[in-house]
């Protein structure tokens, strides 16, 4: 894209989600603009783990997505300019195990496979086969061999320097500030702190942020920040093969509680740190340390994984995810104001749906049939729309 062309869409977020669209929107040639007000990866991005998972997710419109996605992921891989290709991408597998009641994680697995989940219920011997350091007290488990897991700022990145390829353009320090319309009503441009960029359309991708930027817009949405927490241990010799989580997980997945909620989710990076999740809160943009928060994750994997009681932890950090009040992305053109999309509230999925997220923006863009049925995710549904 020339510096001087108007570009077709203005992505306002240069987090996973802004990046992946405006990767798939490049690839089918579309002029792409992408700016943010910090720069590529540095926010909701930057903050998690880089799961890419269909285990955790109950049958519906998200795990059709997942699904979806995890396929999609392949493509987009295949995509990527051969010097920034290694994004850390492993299909390393998911094992989830309860250690109490086993029969309701057996009943999750059967309603995942009927929805196309390839999920493998184990017994305790063989989760222990898989990851011969659990606690011994596991009932049951179940294998999930499509989970996967990516670095999720190398894969950010990537993806805009595909864009780049393709004549896109990314811009760092750009703040979006409103939508400027036409006398009737579309949107021809973005209003930034750096001047008005002309344009067909913005994408308001802005994670948690979304649903500030929507009312900036004068099409506000309902999405709300939800903050996370991980815990990071120094680097270990291989002990942790899989992603790793409790049963518990699912239900933290799904809950719509605002009060701190905590389940167990451990996995290895390649670098050789173990990374230990998560938590779940609704305090607003609050990012004060909670020791309470770092205390349950700590106490609940050596409940799970026992010798890492004796294993230092390095740091800790915390990040905010775009929560939808029904669990569900916001994917789709905003029939209040025509030329104005959005792509957000994935809320600790975003890494793993932001593939298929991209697709699906650039079919409806074009006019394409969409790989999934879009209606789920619309973005004028109750649960969204705010007054």
């Amino acid at each position: 894209m020339p510096g001087s062309a108007t570009p077709d869409v203005v992505v306002v977020g240069a987090g996973m989600v802004g990046a992946a669209c405006a990767e798939a929107l490049s690839a089918a040639g579309v002029r792409v603009l992408v700016i943010d007000r910090d720069g590529p990866a540095a926010g909701t991005t930057a903050s998690g783990e880089g799961n890419v998972l269909v285990s955790d997710k109950e049958p519906g419109p998200e795990l059709e997505l997942a699904i979806a996605s995890r396929a999609e992921w392949d493509v987009v891989l295949s995509r990527l300019p051969e010097r920034v290709a290694d994004v850390e991408w492993e299909t390393k597998g998911g094992v989830v195990v309860a250690t109490t009641d086993p029969e309701p994680l057996r009943a999750f697995a059967a309603k995942q496979r009927a929805a196309g989940v390839d999920a493998r219920v184990i017994t305790p011997a063989e989760a222990f086969e898989l990851e011969p350091l659990l606690t011994p007290r596991v009932t049951v488990g179940v294998h999930y061999p499509d989970d996967a897991q990516v670095q999720p700022v190398l894969a950010a990145t990537a993806l805009l320097a595909a864009v780049r390829d393709r004549g896109g353009e990314v811009r760092s320090g750009v703040a979006a500030r409103a939508v400027r319309r036409s006398a009737q009503g579309r949107v021809v441009g973005v209003e930034t702190d750096d001047g008005v960029i002309a344009c067909g359309a913005v994408l308001n991708a802005c994670g948690p942020w979304a649903g500030s930027f929507s009312a900036d817009a004068g099409a506000p949405i309902q999405v709300l920040p939800r903050r996370g927490m991980i815990l990071v241990t120094a680097p270990l010799p291989e002990c942790v093969r899989h992603k790793v989580y409790d049963a518990d997980y699912v239900g933290a997945v799904g809950s719509g509680d605002a009060e701190l909620q905590t389940s167990t989710v451990v996995e290895s990076t390649r670098s050789g740190t173990v990374l230990i999740g998560s938590s779940r809160e609704r305090i607003g943009f609050d990012d004060s340390v909670r020791v309470k928060v770092l205390r349950e994750l700590a106490a609940k994997t050596v409940g799970l994984f026992p010798f890492l009681g004796d294993v230092p932890v390095m740091r800790a950090y915390g990040g905010f995810r775009p929560y939808a009040p029904d669990h569900l992305p916001v994917i789709g053109p905003d029939p209040r104001t025509p030329g104005l999309w959005h792509a957000t509230g994935h809320e600790g999925a975003g890494i793993g749906l932001a593939p298929s997220t991209g697709r699906l923006i650039t079919e409806l863009f074009l006019g394409l049939a969409p790989h999934v049925d879009p209606d789920p995710f619309r973005v004028d549904r109750p649960a969204v729309l705010a007054s």
